[in-house]
């Protein structure tokens, strides 16, 4: 995550904040809420995003990360935007926050 002074937790929050405009085009709910955001960074303007996604071959995580690209670059501190792709620690339906169990029907 971004360092944790005030003003880098005043970025963290709006870089999270752009990221819940990102809405997984299949599931209908926004990538921070179905837990796909494992961690946040930046240094030097370049936003370094740490995610997953619900499947090793997603059909639409090209969409996905040029949907976070403009979230992001939408916000004048960043420059660029760097994308780690981990498939560890694997995501599951844990994962998600409550808000994405209830619109999603997972209970």
């Amino acid at each position: 995550m971004v360092e944790t002074t005030k003003s880098a937790t005043d970025l963290q929050d709006r870089m999270l904040d752009a990221l819940n405009t990102v809405i997984d085009p299949e599931l209908g709910c926004d990538v921070v809420n179905l837990g796909l955001i494992y961690g946040l960074s930046m240094v030097d303007h370049v936003a370094t995003v740490t995610m997953t996604l619900t499947t090793m071959g997603c059909p639409i995580s090209d969409v996905l990360e040029q949907m976070i690209d403009n979230a992001l670059t939408a916000l004048p501190e960043v420059t660029s935007v760097q994308i780690n792709l981990v498939w560890e620690p694997a995501w599951n339906i844990d994962k998600m926050s409550r808000y994405a169990r209830i619109a999603l029907g997972v209970h």
